[in-house]
């Protein structure tokens, strides 16, 4: 079972069942394309205005910048396909409803001048509502990626970010406010905004390439959802950072992992045979004394794109896969670890650091903390 994560990889596997995208088809000379690759390519589509190059700032300033739900993906196969687009657009609008349902506050930009004045609405989940946030983001990408693609360099990727928040100037317009619902009139306070910019794909499974973790943090409020404020709420965690980490982790007990801050976690852990009644020694008759586990969306984590997918590959190829908070007491049973999110997609832990004691993580800086440390062999 050694290095399971990499054969979750592959044309089969969780890189199938993205959407194409429709070709540039009046393309630049190559010579020109790689003359325009002096610069960073970036684009953003705001309020129907398209901004280009040095106009357009980084993704994270781009989030910060406003509020509201979001999600990330990128392109595939030297531009031709956006990763699993149907299943971002569906949490996209999951997102959107529930940050409207219990946290306008992070769709809404509230000001002195405008106020934050309403309560949370009571938006249910329906195919409507999911194709009306389908429309809205379509018809934005249908005008800026063709642009984006047209600008594009050979074999150079995108990674492309849609945010869905609300308009409060609009949003004094309205009367009613509290008669919203998923059939009425919310769609008109809503705006769309896309940052497009390119990516290069990291090249993971060598030695080196892997992921650092460090548990720093307790879990996000609103988890389920995915939104642009999180990005400003989680800078203060950057402090607890160790040297050469390049992912941090959340619990809410110091011993259960949730999640990390931009990627869902998993660990292959051998199974406790203490633990192994039942059904469950099925599994070693068959050949699996492991299982990969992951926290539940129940505990409070995003329920992630990639990781949903990693759930049913391993399905599908009956893998154990066990939907509980991998627990550092057990981490001795670990075998491996890997991260996922649409931009990585699948990256190998290489380490996994946890401070010796919960409370250190008061601390304002990283010095001081004592650290125990998990390495995984590569």
């Amino acid at each position: 079972m050694a290095m399971m994560w990499s054969s979750l990889i592959g044309r089969k596997g969780i890189t199938s069942g993205s959407k194409k995208v429709a070709k540039n088809t009046n393309p630049q000379p190559t010579h020109r394309r790689r003359k325009r690759k002096m610069y960073s390519t970036r684009f953003i589509l705001s309020n129907g205005v398209v901004s280009h190059a040095s106009e357009v700032p980084p993704v994270t300033t781009f989030l910060e910048s406003l509020p509201g739900a979001y999600t990330t993906t990128r392109t595939h196969e030297n531009g031709s396909t956006l990763l699993f687009w149907e299943r971002h657009l569906k949490r996209l609008a999951i997102s959107t409803r529930i940050l409207l349902n219990s946290k306008p506050e992070f769709i809404f930009k509230s000001t002195k001048k405008c106020p934050l004045i309403f309560s949370p609405l009571s938006i249910t989940s329906s195919m409507k509502w999911e194709s009306r946030i389908r429309s809205l983001v379509d018809n934005s990408m249908k005008q800026l990626l063709p642009i984006a693609l047209k600008e594009r360099s050979d074999g150079e990727e995108f990674a492309v970010t849609a945010l869905v928040c609300g308009d409060l100037e609009k949003l004094k317009e309205m009367k009613n406010v509290d008669d919203y619902d998923d059939d009425g009139v919310v769609f008109r306070v809503l705006d769309v905004h896309l940052h497009i910019a390119s990516y290069v794909p990291p090249v993971f499974g060598i030695e080196g390439n892997g992921a650092h973790l460090a548990l720093v943090g307790r879990g996000r409020d609103v988890a389920a959802a995915k939104y642009s404020a999180w990005v400003r709420l989680r800078k203060p965690l950057d402090k607890l950072r160790p040297p050469l980490v390049t992912e941090l982790l959340l619990s809410n007990d110091g011993d259960r992992i949730l999640e990390g801050c931009i990627t869902n976690v998993f660990v292959i852990c051998q199974k406790d045979k203490s633990e192994a009644e039942g059904k469950d020694m099925q599994d070693y008759d068959n050949g699996y004394s492991i299982e990969v586990q992951t926290a539940p969306v129940a505990d409070g984590i995003l329920p992630g794109v990639i990781r949903q997918l990693v759930i049913e590959v391993c399905l599908s190829k009956g893998i154990p896969v066990c939907e509980v908070a991998p627990s550092w007491q057990k981490h001795g049973l670990w075998e491996e670890a890997f991260i996922t999110n649409s931009l990585r997609v699948l990256q190998h832990v290489e380490t996994i650091k946890v401070p010796h004691s919960w409370e250190s993580l008061g601390s304002e800086c990283s010095e001081g903390i004592l650290w125990m440390e998990k390495k995984f062999e590569v």
